[in-house]
């Protein structure tokens, strides 16, 4: 196992909290902006899912008092799934509620990660369910690749909610989601503009170049200011392109994995598709 975790140090900060710590002082002296994502996901135990919660309002509290700047420099990310959404929703919802109050009381932004197709609905209904009460608190993620997201698009403008954009890493099949990446990188872009146009600071998480290119054209011709959004990249991925894109005057958010469940998180993203494998194996070395 150490073989693996020494290829996992790349991209994930540490198995725990206080040996991530130093990553996340390093990121915000150089001005970057940080979620923390604590590894873990697909929960089937009450007592599993109970302990998650109790430990996200730790990191809450840890963050608040280490980085008392708050949101946005330094926020989490979670997964429904560690919180007991399958097990029952109405159970997720009472996990979810105490750790927003908390993301609340302490000015810490919290971002409900989006996983595989079969818990979409799911996600965007508790999500839904806990905005009205933390709107300035609480965001969404959607996947570009999916053939739904051009709806999920509009409900979220509606909403003001804030919403990370990404191209999706799940194996989901064709009657739902687009299959080539010509296809995906397009509505992308389509996507970015109308958040960019109708959103609440859009995050557009992308490490693609043509993306990256694409939202800087858009917000220059139309005259966005800078930081009316933010670019989102992965922790350990193209490290000086964060930098750079920082000193250009531009939002740059890390996101920053941690814990001990670094091998499933890798294992199950390697299983689903083939197109993860290259990109982990591409950014090991690029900078």
């Amino acid at each position: 196992m150490k073989l693996p975790f020494f290829l996992a140090r790349r991209f994930v900060a540490g198995e725990s909290l206080a040996e991530s710590l130093p990553t996340i002082e390093a990121l915000r002296k150089d001005h970057l902006f940080v979620a923390l994502d604590k590894l873990g996901e697909h929960v089937h135990d009450r007592a599993i899912a109970e302990a998650a919660r109790d430990s996200y309002i730790d990191l809450i509290q840890t963050l608040a008092e280490r980085f008392p700047e708050g949101k946005p420099a330094v926020r989490i990310s979670i997964k429904l799934s560690m919180m007991g959404q399958m097990i029952d929703h109405d159970f997720c919802l009472d996990n979810l509620h105490p750790l927003l109050s908390a993301a609340a009381e302490h000015d810490i932004f919290v971002r409900l990660d989006m996983e595989g197709s079969d818990l979409t609905d799911s996600t965007l209904s508790i999500f839904e369910a806990v905005y009205p009460d933390y709107p300035d608190h609480v965001g969404i993620v959607l996947q570009a690749m999916l053939k739904r997201t051009a709806d999920d698009i509009e409900r979220m403008c509606d909403l003001n909610a804030s919403v990370r954009l990404c191209k999706g890493a799940y194996n989901e099949p064709p009657a739902l989601a687009y299959q080539d990446m010509d296809t995906i990188r397009a509505r992308f872009i389509d996507y970015m503009k109308q958040l960019i146009r109708e959103g609440h600071y859009p995050g557009i998480a992308t490490h693609d170049d043509q993306i990256i290119d694409a939202t800087k054209q858009f917000v220059t011709q139309h005259g966005v200011a800078r930081d009316a959004f933010e670019f989102q990249m992965l922790y350990g991925v193209r490290p000086e392109t964060q930098r750079e894109m920082v000193d250009d005057g531009y939002n740059m958010l890390v996101y920053v994995p941690y814990g001990t469940e670094w091998f499933p998180y890798f294992s199950r993203r390697l299983r689903e598709r083939k197109e993860n494998v290259w990109f982990l194996l591409k950014n090991f070395f690029r900078r």
